[in-house]
């Protein structure tokens, strides 16, 4: 059972809109095999989510892990593919209150 969540708000930096749509589309390949190999490893999409109001991202991710080093390699993964110089992001991540 998976204890640890992991909470991912995104917004696109303007310089993603200024790629041509095939290097957009290898990169959000690449993501997605990143992603592809957490689940592989147990981790749990729940979802991804538009966000209203007041906010300073446009989604947010939602994943439960099997604790803190799964959800922290997850991440580091993504940095690695290069995600973080394509988007704004804040996350956190927490265990389940017993």
């Amino acid at each position: 059972m998976n204890t640890t969540i992991w909470i991912h708000y995104a917004r696109p930096r303007s310089s993603w809109y200024e790629l041509p749509e095939a290097s957009r589309a290898e990169l959000e390949q690449r993501w997605s095999a990143v992603d592809a190999d957490a689940v592989g490893a147990g981790a749990q999409s729940l979802g991804s989510y538009f966000v209203r109001g007041q906010s300073d991202y446009s989604t947010v991710d939602v994943w439960s892990f099997g604790g803190y080093e799964a959800a922290y390699d997850h991440w580091t993964a993504k940095v690695a593919a290069g995600y973080a110089e394509w988007f704004e992001f804040s996350n956190n991540v927490g265990n389940r209150v017993p």
